[in-house]
């Protein structure tokens, strides 16, 4: 029989339960495992607040699981990947086998579990994080008046643009060294971590000294210079999928900051495009349970670029959290009418305010299907 989740004491030895005699063991960097083998020597538990749990398996090589996670968290993280008994599917097995052949880092973990990836306190993967705010940074004011009205309905990051890769050369490109300047003071009015892009590698590590996070747009998403240097900057990233790209090659893209030797990746579905012109981008949510099967990264959804139809950030932000989104990137503006990109699908702070307290219920919402589900669905 199982012995259910219970938190294992600092010093305890693995072996014991059930004959144990080996472990996958979750190590405090980056959220990676290494396997343990335990042959006739105990291997003790040195950390406070770790989980354990007798795998499923027969005979006496059974493996430890050991989570920083709370268990409810990684009963969801496992509903969600479709590891299940009762979900399992063949099909489902040989797509994730093609996407994930060639992914040493990227893949799914031996125990389903997701990573989680710390950024100045805010922990991305555990529950939801909304990261918000203007699309360009045009000036101190703005800013800094989006960033005070984000927070107060409950975002946990600031977004913001200081470069801006954009169509046309002539139109607006960010303020550069300047909008970062802006973005650092924000920082230090409200305590938001700043979210923001980088598009060449000779600017990566000086962004690095504003950003807490530094974005790779869908422009840039195969871009392996840009990636192999935001790897090394030792900052989390938000990886873009790229809008003409497939599940495989953007995780693929991951592999390459991961392979750099950091752990704190990001991906961000931001919609592709597609022959529908009624929408900016097609903003593909079937991303969100396709990365849960095939990674044990975090997920975000972009609503505001992935529709570019103002009227249908909220709708897509709700669905995108019932779908399981670990988070949501949103634009919201002090005035945008006044906007100096992207006036069409940037909510104000009235609206913004109004979908977090939607958020917020929905997830309480799913939050008790869970707890259902835990219970044997017994109402």
């Amino acid at each position: 029989m199982r012995a259910g989740w219970r938190e294992v004491v600092p010093g305890e030895a693995l072996r014991g339960l059930h004959g144990a005699e080996s472990a996958v063991v979750l190590t405090p960097d980056h959220c990676s495992e290494v396997s343990l083998v335990v042959r006739g020597a105990d291997a003790a538990v040195t950390a406070a607040g770790v989980f354990a749990d007798i795998a499923q398996g027969s005979g006496s090589d059974r493996p430890w699981f050991l989570s920083r996670q709370e268990p409810g968290a990684r009963r969801r993280a496992r509903r969600r990947s479709g590891a299940l008994e009762n979900r399992h599917d063949s099909r489902t097995d040989t797509r994730r086998e093609a996407v994930m052949k060639d992914l040493k880092l990227t893949g799914t973990r031996p125990d389903h579990g997701r990573s989680v990836v710390e950024i100045a306190g805010v922990r991305v993967g555990e529950g939801l994080v909304v990261i918000a705010g203007p699309c360009s940074v045009e000036n101190e004011e703005q800013t800094v008046r989006t960033a005070v009205a984000v927070k107060e309905a409950g975002a946990a990051m600031l977004r913001g643009g200081a470069f801006k890769p954009r169509t046309s050369p002539y139109a607006f490109q960010g303020l550069g060294l300047k909008g970062l300047k802006i973005l650092e003071k924000a920082r230090r009015e409200t305590g938001l971590p700043i979210v923001t892009e980088v598009i060449d590698t000779r600017d990566v590590s000086w962004v690095g000294e504003y950003a807490d996070v530094l974005q790779i747009g869908a422009r840039n998403m195969q871009n392996f210079s840009l990636l192999r240097e935001a790897g090394k900057s030792g900052r989390a990233v938000l990886l873009k999928r790229g809008m003409h790209s497939t599940l495989e090659e953007w995780l693929n893209c991951a592999e390459y900051i991961l392979a750099e030797g950091n752990g704190q990746v990001l991906l961000c579905e931001r919609g592709i495009r597609t022959f529908e012109t009624y929408t900016r981008n097609t903003l593909d949510l079937s991303m969100i349970p396709a990365v849960h099967a095939t990674s044990h990264l975090p997920i975000l959804i972009d609503p505001s670029h992935g529709t570019g139809v103002l009227g249908m950030v909220e709708p897509m932000s709700l669905a995108a959290v019932a779908a399981g989104a670990d988070g949501l990137e949103i634009e919201v503006h002090i005035d945008p009418q006044r906007a100096m990109s992207d006036k069409e699908q940037q909510l104000d702070p009235p609206a913004f305010a109004r979908l977090m307290d939607r958020l917020r219920r929905l997830r309480a919402f799913m939050d008790g299907l869970d707890g259902d589900e835990g219970a044997g669905g017994k109402a």
